[in-house]
């Protein structure tokens, strides 16, 4: 595959430590992929973070580059280890020690989308699955690799965003943990991927726009945020998820009748998260 498997939009200055990821807003299906499986073009898509890149899509605007994977979700996992590869999917693999994600056919290579409906019915060859990895998964962590660097080089640390949306039905399995189920998740890690005043910033953002948040329940953040968040080191790392059903229809995987209301409401979001990476900028020149 000769085309780009991910885009990063650049500000025109680059004015903050803060960098905005969505990996699983792919849209662009290779037809071999298609043509190989046996879900509908409606189906296959349940598992996309669809239109995350669109409501996260000002923040160039506010001087923060956001990267973007090309490629879906059902592809190539990019919030995998490159390593956690399914036996059930791929000829000639040794079974390892039990990985839930794979066991439930979400690795680097997923077997499922939404709901466990099998992608293909028959098996992929190493050389194949190598092949994604080396298409997109490695341009794509390369590419976020640089983009960080790029922080802790101009601004002395880096603050990721990776922005994700999760299915409404998700929260029903934790609903007795809250009152009133959340629109937005944040994860850090329970505190090991990101300083303890980033999550309190972000979600006192999230709240003051009129949105319940609740902190790494059920989504405390997976391999992104456990590779790239390194907070002693001055690298931070935050998962942002949003309920589709604020803003998409999920059978349909169309936008809602609120999508432009939310868009322009996470855009204003975006350009105070941003700030978040002006203080020390704003501290060092008082």
């Amino acid at each position: 595959m000769s085309r780009p498997t991910y885009d990063v939009k650049w500000p025109k200055h680059r004015k903050t430590a803060v960098v905005f990821a969505s990996p699983h807003s792919g849209r662009m299906y290779p037809w071999s992929f298609i043509r190989s499986s046996q879900l509908d073009e409606t189906t296959i898509r349940s598992s996309e973070d669809a239109f995350i890149d669109q409501l996260f899509a000002s923040a160039p605007e506010h001087g923060a580059p956001l990267l973007t994977a090309l490629l879906p979700r059902a592809y190539v996992e990019l919030n995998r280890g490159e390593d956690e590869l399914d036996p059930a999917l791929i000829i000639g693999l040794e079974k390892r020690r039990y990985n839930p994600r794979i066991a439930a056919g979400l690795g680097v290579i997923p077997r499922v989308v939404a709901n466990g409906q099998e992608i293909r019915s028959g098996k992929i060859t190493v050389a194949e699955a190598r092949a994604r990895l080396n298409q997109c998964y490695h341009p794509y962590h390369q590419a976020l690799r640089a983009l960080i660097a790029g922080s802790q080089r101009t601004f002395g640390r880096a603050i990721l965003f990776d922005c994700h949306s999760m299915p409404h039905a998700a929260l029903s399995a934790t609903s007795f943990a809250f009152e009133r189920k959340p629109e937005i998740v944040l994860g850090d890690r329970f505190g090991a991927s990101s300083a303890p005043e980033i999550m309190d910033e972000a979600a006192r953002l999230f709240q003051g726009a009129g949105l319940r948040v609740s902190r790494n329940l059920p989504f405390a953040g997976a391999f992104v945020t456990q590779t790239y968040g390194r907070p002693e080191k001055g690298q931070h790392a935050l998962q942002i998820e949003i309920d589709r059903a604020l803003y998409m229809d999920e059978v349909t995987i169309q936008p809602n009748a609120n999508f432009g209301a939310l868009q322009q409401l996470i855009g204003d979001v975006v350009r105070q998260l941003c700030d978040l990476g002006r203080q020390r900028e704003k501290l060092a020149a008082e």
